[in-house]
């Protein structure tokens, strides 16, 4: 049975980093939407139509994933999921298709993120955004964190 895992967290938590390395443990497609996103349109966080073109991305990813997952194959998707609400909409779509799923939260105090943040806004990669401070501290409020039931693998 194929397994749909779901990287949960804020920027600069680690699920990159996760993502990767459950892609060579699990032999599964890793879809990171920001990679995707800095690719066809570069570091756009702060402009107008970032959130409608990653709206448009991951759902173009989810497509990939659904296919995937129909195959047989284990999927990654490193969209950080914020919302419970989001997290049980593509745990039950996996189950439709016949997937298990897997939440992989990455639980960092704020004070470690705004670090990381600060570090990672230093060296700008290709693959991450640059994340202006003031945008991520409201972010870090909305967050809603998993509750232990959530962390069960479900077949």
């Amino acid at each position: 049975m194929a397994t749909l895992h779901l990287m949960v967290g804020l920027p600069c938590s680690g699920k990159t980093t996760l993502a990767q390395k459950l892609e060579q443990e699990q032999s599964a497609l890793r879809l990171t939407s920001d990679e995707w996103q800095i690719s066809l349109f570069g570091q756009d966080a702060e402009e107008r139509e970032h959130d409608a073109r990653h709206t448009l991305i991951e759902a173009m990813l989810w497509n990939v994933a659904s296919r995937a997952l129909a195959l047989g194959t284990n999927v990654i998707l490193d969209f950080g999921f914020w919302a419970r609400e989001e997290r049980e909409d593509y745990r039950s779509r996996a189950k439709t298709l016949g997937a298990g799923s897997e939440v992989h939260f990455l639980d960092v105090p704020t004070e470690e993120l705004m670090r990381r943040l600060a570090i990672r806004n230093a060296q700008p990669s290709p693959t991450s955004f640059i994340i202006p401070e003031a945008m991520m501290k409201p972010w870090i409020a909305l967050f809603q964190k998993p509750t232990p039931d959530e962390l069960e693998r479900r077949d």
